[in-house]
């Protein structure tokens, strides 16, 4: 049975940072009226979620101008523990070269391959996310027990291993 006191709810401090720890995530937009959802390569910097994606993909056209979903985590299938943290807010194109030539420097590249990538910032506006905590591990007082295992950098806990 499924127990409420293992699930924290994340500041948006803590969900911005959680994400800076993974590589992928995926962004939600509609295509065709309808809803799609991609894997896509993406770093936070400065407050804001920079995607790559191809070129002038459909993926390109149906993000840009956008308001959008994206959604990222790091969970265990064994112990059913981690985190997931949803953002939605406004998807635009970099367009201004010196921003674009940063991201470039800080190596962030689509997940399918393209020497000619673009850069898509989503500005969060709404910032959600949930931690699950082990079975016993997370009490009343809302701290962990001495085994907790989440999130790099925070006292008292360790990386999660997939």
């Amino acid at each position: 049975m499924e127990r409420e006191d293992r699930v924290e709810t994340l500041s948006e401090a803590e969900c911005l940072r959680l994400l800076s720890t993974v590589p992928v995530g995926r962004v939600v937009y509609t295509e065709h009226a309808l809803p799609a959802v991609l894997p896509v390569s993406f770093e936070v910097l400065d407050g804001r979620l920079v995607l790559a994606v191809r070129r002038g993909s459909a993926t390109a056209r149906g993000l840009d101008g956008t308001v959008v979903a994206f959604q990222a985590d790091l969970l265990d299938p064994v112990t059913r523990t981690g985190w997931s943290v949803l953002v939605h807010g406004r998807a635009d194109a970099v367009r201004d070269p010196e921003q674009v030539r940063r991201v470039l420097r800080s190596g962030l590249r689509p997940w399918v391959g393209d020497p000619d990538p673009l850069f898509i910032a989503l500005v969060p506006e709404l910032v959600s996310g949930r931690r699950l905590f082990p079975t016993g591990q997370f009490g009343s007082t809302g701290q962990f027990g001495s085994t907790g295992q989440y999130g790099p950098g925070t006292p008292g806990r360790t990386a999660l291993r997939p």
